[in-house]
């Protein structure tokens, strides 16, 4: 499968030194859904809109179907689709008119674009309050209306910055319904960027994990979390790690990697994470020894691989998102257990 966008050692900086893109390289492939996912601030908003022609690089190359980023930015404009992390639509026309007003700006006239509005209307929902005022529109149908917008010339390509931030569930899950059915009836290639980890482990087929404007990890979401090497144990320790005594989480990372089976400790804001198959039957064995060792354990509890976990275990973060982590069926937390 041929590749729509090549990124080459892609640099942005910004007038006052700020690096936001720093020397990174990914493809993705034609009718591919490829996802970017990071925390707030990591850079995926600076890159999209240098690949939408509206930031200028400082430095790298990119191709959009072959087409080059700086010689070509007319003619991938007209092959694009483009949905901000803002709405933007005119809250005075209706739904129709909104998306009537795109078509022209595209130079769709006609029965043709009166054909295409409808079919979009009633792909997203919204053919029966098509005549009202987008004014009036709840916050999932304008995000739906925002969608329309950018599918009306039925572009190759649709970039998607965080179209789902601040939706309820419901409305959530809605447009990623839509959207797999875009991609996969329909052929067009996605490049989203999200801090919802749920969102792209359900919709991406590959995606690149960024941080600071630097790629962490690329691959599909099964063999990110994969490369975890088992499930993970998180072990926060009593008073919390900032008030522990000097040198007391270091001597607890030591102990945690000496207990057979753990393969790797990392050391996090709020405690450890210990990678290890079979986390459930250790997490016993991880509180005798700290017992033993006169270690207070504030809780600890184990969950299966997650696109969080493999952030986790690059960075020794965890991605700032409004999601909560998906914690296995069976968790054993200890709390406020003191040394005897």
């Amino acid at each position: 499968m041929p590749d729509i966008i090549t990124v080459d050692n892609l640099v942005l900086v910004y007038p006052d030194g700020t690096k936001a893109v720093n020397n990174i390289s990914f493809n993705v492939k034609n009718g591919e859904f490829f996802g970017f996912l990071g925390p707030n601030g990591a850079g995926k908003s600076t890159t999209i809109k240098v690949l939408t022609t509206s930031l200028k690089k400082t430095s790298g190359s990119v191709t959009i179907a072959g087409l080059d980023i700086d010689k070509d930015a007319g003619e991938i404009r007209s092959l694009i689709g483009v949905q901000s992390q803002e709405t933007v639509i005119e809250p005075d026309l209706t739904g129709r008119e909104n998306l009537v007003l795109q078509g022209h700006f595209h130079r769709m006239r006609g029965r043709p674009l009166d054909d295409r509005v409808d079919e979009l209307l009633k792909l997203l929902d919204l053919s029966d309050v098509s005549n009202k005022k987008a004014s009036l529109y709840s916050g999932g149908m304008k995000k739906r209306l925002d969608l329309g917008s950018a599918l009306v010339h039925k572009p190759k390509l649709l970039f998607l910055d965080e179209p789902t931030t601040g939706l309820d569930p419901q409305s959530r899950a809605a447009i990623w319904e839509y959207l797999e059915a875009l991609n996969k009836q329909e052929g067009i290639t996605i490049f989203l960027t999200t801090q919802y980890l749920e969102e792209a482990d359900k919709l991406c087929q590959r995606l690149s994990i960024i941080d600071h404007g630097e790629l962490i990890v690329s691959g599909s979401p099964m063999e990110l979390k994969q490369q975890v090497g088992g499930d993970t144990i998180e072990i926060t320790l009593a008073n919390g790690t900032r008030t522990v005594e000097p040198g007391l989480k270091e001597k607890a990372e030591k102990i945690t990697a000496s207990i057979q089976g753990v393969t790797k400790v990392v050391d996090t804001n709020s405690g450890l994470a210990a990678y290890a198959k079979n986390a459930g039957n250790l997490i016993p064995e991880i509180v005798r020894v700290f017992d033993f060792n006169k270690i207070a354990i504030a809780s600890v509890s184990f969950s299966s691989p997650t696109l969080d976990d493999v952030f986790l275990r690059h960075t020794g973060k965890r991605i700032r998102s409004q999601e909560l982590v998906q914690k296995s069926a069976y968790s054993s937390r200890y709390r406020g257990r003191r040394n005897s």
